[in-house]
């Protein structure tokens, strides 16, 4: 540790790192390990981390994380949001088309922004906040393709047609390389498939957005 940094609040964030890397939590004594500290260090973290709701203990004592994360996390969505936008104005005022960032949300696929184009006669409607399946339409379909292909996709882009609303196309691309967000950009079109060049540019602004979250 370096005199600018606090070795509390660093053993306290990596407890609550292997907390979120576990679907059945850690004891004291597991956590012990893993740090490398002694088991009253461990015992003072979490103390710590559950007056805040941040870690809950179990019947067995498990540690788990707890619902205060939550709260949290519903504030990344404005700032993920923020720093997307410029990526998807681009792109919905390139393709003439919906253009949006979708996330993770459990087992769905959640739109947290969406920009449509100006100069267009019509367009898909597709506000933020719109939910649907990760296995239908092709911001979905995009993320579970990177789960599989681990990062390596061919062509990188999915493209669908109808799967959430008839006589709309979609292409997306996943994100990757950005630690903690599960997402793609895509766009949604009116249209009976989608024009060659839209995948690849879907694909820079999937980049693009990226980049602006590393």
């Amino acid at each position: 540790m370096t005199a600018e940094t606090s070795q509390t609040l660093d053993r306290g964030l990596r407890v609550l790192k292997l907390l979120a890397d576990t679907d059945h939590g850690l004891t004291v004594t597991e956590l012990s390990n893993k740090l490398g500290v002694n088991r009253t260090v461990v015992y003072r973290l979490l103390a710590t981390l559950e007056q805040h709701a941040l870690v809950r203990r179990d019947l067995g004592g498990r540690a788990r994380v707890g619902l205060g994360v939550l709260r949290l996390g519903r504030q990344v969505h404005p700032l993920v949001r923020e720093a997307a936008l410029p990526a998807l104005r681009s792109l919905a005022e390139d393709i003439g088309a919906t253009a949006h960032l979708t996330l993770v949300d459990g087992t769905e696929a959640l739109a947290v922004a969406v920009v449509e184009p100006t100069w267009t006669d019509y367009h898909v409607a597709y506000r933020a906040g719109f939910r649907h399946p990760l296995d239908r339409g092709a911001a979905g379909r995009a993320i579970l393709a990177s789960r599989q292909g681990g990062g390596s996709l061919d062509p990188g882009y999915t493209l669908t047609h109808g799967e959430l609303e008839a006589g709309a196309s979609g292409a997306a691309a996943p994100l990757l390389g950005v630690t903690g967000i599960e997402g793609s950009v895509g766009v949604v079109m009116l249209a009976d498939a989608v024009p060659e060049r839209v995948g690849p540019r879907v694909l820079d602004a999937a980049r693009e957005v990226a980049d602006a979250l590393r």
